[in-house]
């Protein structure tokens, strides 16, 4: 494992919702999506000139959701009698995540589907995402790189040894790494991935920007 991190430091498929609408707080178990920020911006965030892809901001691996799933498949925009999140809650996410419009965004297609409040699922996401150590690595990444996907994916293991294998996974993009996804109970404990979440990016020269 050691020599994965070495590598990093010498160059220095989603699964279908059912129909939309179910009722809120029926699932199995979440998927947390970590998204490689550097990525985003090339692939969508750049277009859209969204304040995240700014430069000097310095972000690595942003909190993209953390979605309710069935062990096959997932519900969305839920039917659920919880009232939407402020403004401000909304954007005291944006440290975490980058921006707010993602925040309301998440909330509203997998939130509402949580069976929380809104107050309750922002610090739901919150919580997971402070339960998993991003290696400092990272944020050293100062050119453009190309890696084999398994790398990111060891380089967490070697970080986090509550995770196994099975309960973690990375999906790539147009040839880019795009998310990390780590499968959790309801309870945030690291769990096995259903089938349809478990499929690793088999890439072995996934390119990865440098941090902005």
């Amino acid at each position: 494992m050691r020599l994965i991190l070495g590598f990093l430091a010498v160059v220095c498929l989603c699964s279908a919702a059912r129909a939309d609408g179910e009722k809120a707080g029926d699932f199995d178990y979440y998927v947390m999506s970590l998204g490689w920020s550097a990525n985003w911006c090339a692939l969508e965030g750049d277009a859209r000139r969204d304040p995240q892809c700014d430069a000097g901001r310095g972000l690595t691996w942003t909190l993209h959701g953390l979605w309710p799933q069935y062990e096959a498949g997932f519900p969305a925009y839920c039917r659920t009698t919880a009232t939407d999140p402020t403004r401000s809650a909304t954007a005291q996410m944006a440290d975490i995540m980058g921006g707010s419009g993602l925040a309301f965004y998440q909330w509203k297609k997998h939130g509402r589907c949580s069976g929380l409040s809104a107050e309750g699922y922002y610090a739901t996401m919150r919580k997971a995402y402070r339960s998993v150590v991003i290696p400092p690595l990272f944020a050293k990444i100062n050119k453009d790189l190309n890696v084999p996907a398994a790398v990111i994916e060891g380089a967490f293991l070697e970080r986090n040894p509550q995770l196994n294998r099975d309960q973690i996974t990375v999906t790539c993009k147009a040839g880019r790494i795009q998310e990390l996804r780590i499968c959790l109970t309801k309870d945030l404990t690291p769990r096995r991935c259903g089938s349809d979440t478990i499929r690793d990016c088999t890439l072995q020269d996934a390119e990865l920007d440098a941090v902005r």
